[in-house]
């Protein structure tokens, strides 16, 4: 490793090959912690290059646990996190709407390194057992129309860094490789990017893969549509600025979707909004985000269509109930 951060200090960046191996080396605690942290912290000095994003994800999918699931027709949506603002889960709640509207969802999550409340910490403080087996995933997803793959039990290198991680308490690469790595490799992806550099590097990577992608940015700094400024959307066929008038909302307040202080302050919000309590800035946000991914499947008709679906998801009780088929478990 020494050589290695010489190699980096002197402004060097890495090939797709090197940055495999490292993050294969990485995942087999071939490193201490301190060398892995200044590892990392690199990054934190510079952005990471598409080479280097490149042969990190190769390496963490080469690792991944297998899964099979009975679907080739399903979406995850998710965001890299580390935007620093501190909201309540707007991805996961969305996928819960969307479920509920009656699409497949694969959600890929994880304990929060650089906020409080991850969605696998949410998920675990309501009640989820995370399952490890594509026979449980398979029946969650018969059943509630969305399972969940806690990142951990199928990525070894991502275990390996989690408490590293979580000492750190900063954005790191790992935040930018979550969204890339889902072991489902569902069809569709709504990801949040937190700036548009990095959409523009998830933009050439996913464009070369031919996968079907949305973008999403909150032109304030969000990585979800957060209507609190306009957002932009980017998907293969181009990109479009959306106001919050545009998705068919009033503007919101960003300390409308705060959330909580604690884990089970979030997980009660989370709860509320499911069993509709929520807001309107709450609703409104997660609505928007469901419906955009709805829209994206080319499954449901209009943005307009999509938005009717996600509505009737969250106030008749349909996404609660894969909430609550997915805990009951």
């Amino acid at each position: 490793m020494k050589e290695i951060l010489e190699y980096l200090f002197n402004h060097h960046t890495l090939s797709k090959s090197q940055a495999k191996a490292i993050m294969i080396e990485i995942a087999q605690n071939k490193f201490n912690a301190t060398e892995v942290t200044a590892f990392i912290s690199i990054f934190l000095m510079r952005n990471i290059t598409l080479e280097e994003l490149k042969g990190f994800r190769e390496a963490l999918l080469q690792m991944a646990v297998p899964v099979n699931l009975n679907t080739n027709d399903s979406i995850d949506i998710v965001g890299t996190g580390g935007d620093g603002k501190n909201t309540i889960n707007i991805s996961t709640l969305a996928s819960f709407v969307v479920a509920g509207a009656g699409q497949k969802v694969t959600k890929h999550g994880n304990y929060g390194a650089s906020t409080v409340t991850g969605s696998s910490n949410v998920l675990e403080a309501l009640g989820y057992r995370f399952k490890k087996t594509s026979d449980e995933l398979n029946q969650d997803l018969e059943k509630a129309n969305i399972c969940f793959l806690h990142a951990p039990y199928f990525h070894p290198a991502l275990q390996s860094v989690g408490a590293l991680r979580k000492s750190l308490g900063l954005r790191t690469f790992f935040n930018l490789l979550g969204p890339l790595v889902n072991p489902a490799k569902p069809q569709f992806s709504v990801i949040g990017v937190y700036n548009l550099e990095i959409a523009r590097l998830y933009q050439y990577l996913l464009q070369k893969e031919n996968q079907d992608f949305v973008l999403v940015h909150g032109m304030d700094g969000y990585d979800e549509i957060s209507l609190t400024q306009d957002s932009k959307i980017i998907t293969k066929s181009g990109e479009n600025i959306y106001s919050a008038e545009d998705l068919g909302f009033k503007s919101v307040d960003s300390e409308n979707i705060k959330a909580g202080e604690t884990i089970e302050e979030t997980a009660q919000i989370f709860k509320n909004i499911l069993e509709g309590n929520g807001t309107e800035s709450q609703n409104a946000v997660i609505l928007a985000n469901a419906a955009v991914a709805l829209h994206h499947t080319n499954k449901f008709g209009t943005y307009e269509d999509c938005l009717t679906l996600a509505k009737e998801s969250l106030f008749e009780g349909k996404a609660l109930n894969s909430l609550q088929l997915l805990i009951d478990g």
